[in-house]
């Protein structure tokens, strides 16, 4: 993913952190710091523990604290991404990366029409994860508060632990809401799959995610809670996202290249000038060609190549000074949904073939069969 730090590898699986991550722990820090003893009071209530306040109100300690807390949050996200992950590869599923951002964590995984007998082990596991931690750190509270003599320490490790076991409960709670495509709306759309067709779970369990959006769009607005606004804003865009890779997937299952690539193919040569071939496109209507060299393909120029060049200069430049080189080409027989893929992973659009094939030639067979 891009701006993303490679941290290592676990169950042979990359691990990334991305720059907006680096966002959250000083947000998060200042948050919990700020409301240290507001904080203190509500987890000694919901725990029915005493928690001594000598060390935890100290001079930097609430910020160390929230600094802490905030890692100790993420590194639940990342076992919880990780549980997920481990279920896939038991099913034969492969792992791109996990990857840790602003809100949380992302599992890559290799595209695929979801198997509901899997996609439900795989959803429901991640919140389970998730509660099994909270359990594990709120029976640590009580360990905690019962074997350590020194009442000031017992008090930073008593909230450290609480807080993060509340967390954790929180995050099971709210990954279980049905909205997709959340782990609770992948769990609703592989229950729907056993009883209709995936595209129609889709668009239910995509519609519903939609709803939960707006819900918590709305109180994100009422409540001046710009996280509630920018996470509703991530599920509706991840809702539609998903319910439209299916419905295309679903109808170019068994459609290949060779079945619609356009075979009259305008190619041009690296030596030609780059007016010419900015006619050619207006001509044309095309806006991207192939660049052939002694017979073999050495690049693709589009407008977009065109358009980073200055217009002074393009008189005097030729298609090998804007082109991009080694443009991605698939064989004949590989399916239409693997040259989606590489257009939706690369940003392009036409992929060379024995001819070519466009974002448009996919998109009428998509509209052809939905007639």
């Amino acid at each position: 993913m891009d701006g993303s730090l490679r941290l290592g590898k676990l169950f042979g699986i990359p691990i990334e952190l991305h720059w907006t991550f680096l966002l959250v722990i000083p947000l998060f820090a200042w948050i919990i710091g700020t409301q240290i003893l507001l904080t203190t009071t509500l987890l000694s209530e919901v725990f029915g523990v005493a928690i001594d306040t000598t060390l935890i109100t100290g001079r930097y300690m609430p910020y160390l604290l929230g600094a802490a807390v905030s890692l100790g949050l993420f590194a639940g996200v990342l076992i919880h991404e990780i549980a997920h992950s481990v279920v896939a590869l038991r099913n034969g599923m492969k792992i791109h990366s996990i990857t840790l951002f602003l809100f949380g964590g992302v599992s890559q995984m290799e595209e695929s029409t979801p198997d509901p007998r899997i996609e439900l082990p795989m959803a429901i596991v991640g919140p389970l994860t998730s509660l099994a931690l909270g359990i594990i750190s709120i029976a640590l509270v009580y360990v905690a508060d019962a074997v350590i003599p020194n009442p000031a320490v017992a008090g930073v490790v008593v909230f450290f632990l609480a807080y993060l076991g509340l967390l954790n409960v929180i995050l099971f709670a709210f990954n279980l809401l049905p909205a997709f495509p959340m782990d609770g709306g992948r769990v609703l759309r592989a229950y729907l799959a056993r009883r209709m067709p995936l595209p129609r779970a889709t668009k239910i369990a995509a519609d519903v995610g939609k709803g939960f959006a707006v819900v918590f769009g709305i109180l994100g607005l009422i409540a001046l809670n710009p996280i509630l606004v920018i996470i509703a804003f991530f599920i509706y865009i991840g809702a539609s996202q998903e319910s439209s890779a299916i419905r295309y997937t679903f109808l170019l299952q068994d459609v290949t290249l060779e079945q619609i690539m356009s075979r009259e193919v305008m190619t041009v040569d690296p030596a030609t000038p780059v007016p010419q071939v900015l006619e050619q496109m207006y001509a044309t209507k095309h806006l991207g060609f192939p660049v052939i060299e002694r017979g073999a393909l050495v690049g693709m120029v589009t407008l977009d190549d065109i358009h980073k060049t200055s217009p002074i200069d393009r008189d005097a430049l030729l298609v090998r000074d804007v082109m991009h080189s080694g443009a991605i080409a698939l064989p004949p027989e590989a399916p239409v949904v693997e040259a989606l893929r590489v257009m939706s992973a690369e940003n392009i659009g036409r992929i060379p073939v024995v001819a070519i094939v466009t974002r448009n030639d996919i998109m009428k067979v998509v509209e052809l069969r939905e007639t």
